[in-house]
């Protein structure tokens, strides 16, 4: 195929095309009729030699050929799309931008913590957004409708962008005066109560069955394997709630270390290391191809990455 021949607006249909998952919602973002987004798929279907979206009970459904084609034309798209604009420095002491982030009550409780300081320092008129999981989806940040996500995930789009911040390991936190704090094996560890805490993802959560342990993640997941199992008695989502219920009550929560290290200096906690080996757990940052090679958002993933390095040395 000699691409001198192919009309390269139709590369722009197809990208809308796959992020909107609809003719008619392509035509709406373009700007366009849905007679002549119709008729762009059909001369993308002639230009691939193939269906690209066939509609099925979910909708309209991209094709494998379509899945592999999305993060390549997005890519395309985005550097052309970044080659053309003017070139913009960012300034950090007085640009007034707002960054909007899809974080974890984890990476709130911790990483962001730490990058308001550093924000507070070196760029005072910017404003941080912070959204929880179940307020986004996948598609608000491939749109670039928000910055950036960061949580642990289990698989993201192959259209994103990601970088894994850090790793973290496992520890659990009690009281002080906890009746197994001065001796905790993986004896006293089951006959306690315990705090389960923890929120991945996108979109709206949904209420925990105990009973379905394969689905409470890593802790409980490593007891499985052993062929042991946990009295959970609090479900929550929040790390600080967790640390607050742990140092009031006679419960166990056990937590991504740098969280429970909130309360490293609280005398009345204690915190120790699981009896039973938990794998580390990667919290990443994802971000739109949109974003990509916009000037300020490579200077707010820099300076990301280099609290995050800071708080790995201390």
């Amino acid at each position: 195929m000699n691409i001198a021949k192919v009309d390269l607006n139709l590369l722009v249909y197809l990208d809308v095309l796959l992020r909107e998952g609809s003719v008619t919602k392509a035509a709406n973002q373009l700007s366009i009729t849905q007679p002549a987004m119709s008729n762009g798929l059909k001369r993308l279907r002639d230009l691939f030699k193939d269906p690209l979206l066939v509609r099925t009970s979910d909708g309209m459904t991209p094709t494998k050929r379509a899945v592999e084609l999305q993060p390549v034309i997005r890519d395309v798209l985005s550097q052309l799309e970044s080659s053309i604009q003017p070139e913009v420095e960012f300034d950090p002491l007085t640009s007034v931008r707002t960054f909007r982030i899809m974080t974890s009550d984890y990476a709130e409780s911790t990483l962001l913590l730490s990058l308001v300081g550093r924000l507070t320092e070196l760029a005072p008129n910017i404003t941080l957004d912070l959204i929880t999981p179940s307020d986004v989806t996948f598609h608000d940040v491939e749109q670039g409708k928000v910055d950036m996500a960061i949580n642990r995930f289990e698989e993201l789009p192959l259209s994103f962008h990601q970088k894994v911040i850090w790793y973290d390991d496992f520890s659990c936190v009690i009281r002080a005066d906890h009746p197994r704090a001065q001796s905790f094996g993986l004896e006293q560890y089951l006959s306690g109560q315990h705090i389960w805490v923890s929120k991945t993802g996108f979109g709206v959560g949904v209420g925990i069955d105990p009973t379905e342990v394969q689905k409470l993640g890593w802790v409980d997941a490593e007891l499985t394997k052993i062929g042991k199992k946990r009295d959970i008695r609090v479900f929550t989502r929040h790390y600080h709630a967790a640390l607050q219920m742990a140092k009031t009550q006679n419960l166990i929560a056990t937590l991504p270390t740098k969280a429970a290290n909130i309360f490293k200096d609280d005398a009345a906690i204690k915190i120790v290391s699981p009896p039973f080996d938990i794998p580390p757990i990667a919290l990443k940052m994802a971000w739109s191809a949109l974003l990509h090679h916009d000037a300020g958002h490579i200077w707010l993933r820099r300076l990301i990455g280099d609290v995050a390095n800071e708080m790995q040395a201390q």
